[in-house]
């Protein structure tokens, strides 16, 4: 039996693509662990989706696109060229499609809204909360490292994506939004 653990990351480092070793707690790690969170986050959503539910092959979509993006951010932009794993060059246009298909069921945002309702939706703001996150690494990456401006935006509109997605889950399921505050700019002044 082939062992799983290799006892090389004992002291705190980690291998990265292209060569060479980086601190566990490294920029490029925690990118490239957010990101990890944000596939397993959209994967337990899946789990709570029809097999045949008209969202599930498009989300199957995006984790496939995420190991790719991983990828790229786990690889120091001097050895990028040589990745085999490409990006599509239409990868934000294709996001941002899907985003307004969904958007187009989905009711007129206008207050915050308390995550949760049904267990899609919940894990759906889970998604959404996660791919922020991966966005923040990535960004703090990028202050170290360039992180393709597709990336950057891809991340970006995931999160707008998964907050459609749990109001369109809501409203499917006749489930009442939990309101907070209407959005500041939006209120009427008197």
């Amino acid at each position: 039996m082939r062992r799983i653990y290799t006892r090389t990351g004992d002291t705190g480092m980690t291998s990265i693509n292209g060569g060479g070793r980086v601190a566990k707690y490294d920029a490029r790690i925690e990118a490239v662990g957010s990101l990890d969170e944000l596939n397993v986050a959209i994967g337990t959503a899946r789990t709570f989706m029809a097999t045949d539910h008209k969202w599930q092959s498009r989300l199957k979509d995006v984790q496939l696109t995420l190991m790719a993006v991983m990828s790229h951010v786990a690889t120091p932009s001097e050895a990028r060229a040589d990745n085999p794993n490409r990006l599509s060059e239409s990868l934000v246009e294709d996001i941002e499609r899907f985003i307004d298909e969904v958007a187009a069921d989905a009711p007129v945002a206008e207050h915050f809204i308390l995550p949760g309702g049904t267990h899609l939706a919940a894990f759906l703001h889970q998604s959404r909360v996660t791919a922020r996150r991966a966005e923040r690494r990535l960004w703090a990456l990028n202050a170290i490292d360039p992180v393709s401006k597709e990336i950057l935006q891809y991340v970006n509109r995931l999160s707008d994506l998964f907050f459609i997605m749990a109001r369109c889950e809501m409203l499917r399921d006749n489930v009442e939004e939990e309101r907070w505050h209407s959005f500041a700019y939006k209120r009427v002044k008197k």
